[in-house]
């Protein structure tokens, strides 16, 4: 009956000790989050509904926790937020100065913070392409850089545009994560801090250059799709996506989209060690695999939630929980895919050259789920055609 006594009131002392090791600065970037979502509250809680605000309560420890476990993220954090801040400023409320104001027709507006979310992105897969070729410290410490940068812009972007949907009225404003076009900014996005949070653990960027080049991929798509269809005009939701569900559903399948895109370039950079290419460049097998196993149980997590929050979508909007629609059945595919990926991981102690195949063909899988579905089928999910 003792020893049942020290093990019962373990978990409050631990969180009790957790809470004691933050910083002053920690309790001042969690201060900063309760300010900010109380301003948010007041100057738009009159357009909020009940569940808005409890997405927006709930922000706060989501991110506060985020920032303490990962401090870049709050420099991060507090980039965004001055930009997004200082571009609805400038706006005051009309559109029209977006061709008229210095700021945001070169800098700000949510098109031109996409487009120089672009180009450094760009730059950034080139600067560390050229670190790991000359075995150049300061060319992938650039690359890094400049991929903060771009993750800077795009958040700022994907706000702003947030913003920019209201002031064409109403009836138009809505979450930027309804098309092809703000959801590559997104994906492109999600997948670049993934990567980051990981350089920082790991504390190598021998990676950069193949995760940045699935994100210049999507970027390059993501231009095309701008300038040749003109999807960077903000339109109205179509009935369809005029739900609440929106909002958590996809952001949390873009996170499963990043996880395995991520594991994907490192499965490619693995078997580039297993061959004995690059020697000298790429980090130990070992941390390959590790990173790539994390990836996918990360990617794993949301997109099981995803696909759960979609089958409650469904059953709001079409009555049905799942109707073998094409794109639930190749989100069931990718379920399916990872779900063994990690089964064979975790139970059968499946290693090395097989998982890392297996990873890079998943993200096939996963890109014709995500794009392929959209282009070659049709179906209750058509409406985000190309």
């Amino acid at each position: 009956m003792e020893s049942a006594i020290p093990s019962s009131a373990a978990a409050p002392v631990g969180a009790t000790n957790w809470l004691a090791r933050r910083t002053l600065g920690d309790w001042l970037y969690a201060l900063l989050l309760v300010a900010g979502a109380v301003l948010a509250y007041t100057r738009y809680g009159e357009v909020m509904d009940g569940y808005e605000v409890a997405i927006l309560a709930l922000h706060v420890p989501i991110l506060a926790a985020l920032g303490w476990a990962w401090r870049p993220f709050r420099l991060y954090a507090a980039a965004v937020a001055v930009l997004a801040l200082a571009s609805i400023w400038l706006y005051q409320g009309d559109l029209g100065r977006a061709e008229q104001n210095f700021f945001l027709k070169y800098l700000i507006s949510s098109q031109t913070a996409i487009t120089w979310m672009s180009a450094c992105f760009f730059i950034a897969t080139g600067a560390y392409w050229l670190g790991m070729a000359a075995k150049s410290d300061f060319g992938e410490r650039t690359g890094s850089r400049l991929t903060w940068a771009a993750s800077v812009m795009g958040a700022t972007g994907l706000c702003v545009r947030w913003y920019e949907s209201y002031l064409l009225g109403p009836e138009v404003g809505h979450i930027p994560i309804s098309n092809l076009y703000e959801v590559f900014v997104l994906f492109s996005l999600i997948t670049a801090l993934l990567y980051l949070f990981y350089e920082g653990r790991y504390g190598t960027r021998k990676l950069g250059a193949f995760v940045l080049t699935v994100i210049s991929v999507a970027v390059a798509f993501l231009l095309w799709y701008a300038f040749t269809r003109e999807a960077y005009q903000i339109q109205p939701l179509v009935p369809a996506l005029q739900s609440y569900w929106m909002k958590i559903h996809v952001p949390a399948n873009f996170v499963g989209y990043g996880g395995f895109a991520l594991a994907a370039m490192v499965g490619v950079a693995y078997l580039l060690a297993e061959r004995g290419a690059l020697a000298g460049r790429l980090p130990e097998k070992k941390v390959l695999e590790d990173v790539m196993y994390k990836a996918i149980a990360i990617g794993f997590a949301f997109f099981t939630i995803a696909t759960i929050l979609g089958a409650l979508w469904a059953a709001e909007a079409w009555g049905s929980y799942w109707s073998w629609d094409p794109k639930e059945t190749w989100a069931l595919i990718v379920w399916l895919n990872y779900a063994i990926w990690l089964h064979m991981r975790l139970t059968r102690g499946l290693r090395g050259k097989m998982l890392a195949w297996w990873a890079v063909v998943g993200l096939v899988v996963v890109t014709f789920a995500f794009v392929g579905v959209n282009m070659f089928l049709t179906g209750l999910h058509s409406y985000g055609s190309l």
